[in-house]
């Protein structure tokens, strides 16, 4: 049996005060990888293509762990201690935690009920089967724009998109007291959609017209998934920027007219 005795050598004889401090370096070092990747993204995405850009935001991540890996090689006595947190402060903390997962939780729950009255989609939903879900068939949409569509929900479901977009959720609700990761979640929700439209166009460089068309047309009709990824239209910006971007081949070149205008816009 494990007694406290047997885990001071890693976390010193105040195991609370140990975890806080872990929690500081993890948190100080995502921000970091956050912010760095929130610098480079676009420059990144028009030089060399939202692909690539999407995989930065492995960065803070990376930055995470490795402040993690740095804490546990550290002996007690060398690390820069955080003092344990008091009562008050880990109510503060749960209670904000709570507030957050609650929020995620009704916004989930709408975007069921609009599942359930057929005006979802189209969206990946699903953690550890990933399903797609697709607007229904009205004639809204052509047999060529529904497997457009189909085929860029099956790239979230390749990368497996879902599970970032969960995983993103939990630090959000965990570090909701950071702001720099707030900041970050609709940069990366974005950059995951123009990836997956990449995708979509390199392998069928001939349809860019058709798919830029598809994205002006798709609306999503209720609320947003929060656990899937989505098209959302929930403003101009965000639409704009991904039809735009259908007019530059992946490295910066021009791709061509797609037949729709759209005015250049800062992501």
């Amino acid at each position: 049996m494990t007694t406290p005795e047997d885990l001071a050598p890693l976390f010193g004889p105040d195991p609370l005060a140990a975890f806080a401090t872990a929690l500081v370096y993890v948190n100080l070092a995502a921000a970091a990888g956050l912010l760095v990747v929130l610098a480079v993204r676009i420059p990144v995405r028009r030089l060399v293509g939202p692909q690539v850009a999407y995989a930065l935001w492995a960065l803070p991540l990376l930055a995470a762990g490795g402040a993690l890996a740095l804490f546990v090689g550290q002996a007690p006595e060398q690390r820069l201690a955080a003092p344990a947190p008091g009562l008050g402060v880990t109510l503060v903390w749960a209670a904000g935690a709570t507030l957050a997962a609650a929020v995620f939780a009704v916004a989930q729950a709408r975007f069921v009920v609009q599942l359930r009255r057929g005006h979802g989609g189209p969206a990946v939903v699903g953690l550890i089967s990933p399903r797609i879900v697709m607007p229904a068939d009205d004639g809204r949409y052509t047999s060529e724009e529904r497997e457009l569509i189909r085929a860029h929900e099956r790239q979230h479901i390749a990368r497996k998109d879902t599970r970032a977009v969960a995983f993103l959720a939990l630090a959000r609700c965990l570090f909701w007291y950071n702001p720099a990761i707030h900041l970050a979640a609709g940069a990366l929700r974005l950059d995951q959609e123009l990836a997956c439209d990449a995708g979509v166009v390199l392998s069928r460089p001939g349809a860019r017209a058709l798919y830029a068309r598809t994205l002006l047309k798709t609306q999503l009709a209720g609320s947003p998934a929060p656990l899937g990824c989505y098209w959302s239209a929930l403003g101009p910006h965000p639409l704009e920027v991904r039809v735009a971007l259908l007019k530059r081949r992946v490295g910066g070149g021009r791709g061509g007219a797609v037949g729709v205008q759209v005015d250049a816009i800062r992501p």
